[in-house]
């Protein structure tokens, strides 16, 4: 299958069924916890908050959720 047509794919199967409010809820569990994990001390006012760490550390399990959604739809057969 043409490179074009697998992208095209794969952005909509990240976009559908259901897969960003999944991956939506793993960021918000894992992220939480990381943060609360790495920047403990900042979250409760004993040192300043890195807001770029914060958001790094809910996109990534964000995309990392995605990237195993669409891999598994793009394993299967199309219908």
């Amino acid at each position: 299958m043409p490179l074009i047509l697998n992208l095209q794919r794969a952005i909509r199967y990240s976009f559908s069924d259901g897969t960003p409010w999944r991956a939506g809820v793993v960021a918000l569990v894992v992220g939480t916890i990381l943060n609360l994990i790495n920047q403990g001390d900042a979250v409760f006012g004993a040192a300043p908050i890195n807001w770029t760490k914060i958001v790094l550390t809910y996109l990534v399990p964000y995309a990392v959720s995605t990237y195993g959604a669409v891999s598994y739809r793009m394993s299967r057969p199309l219908t």
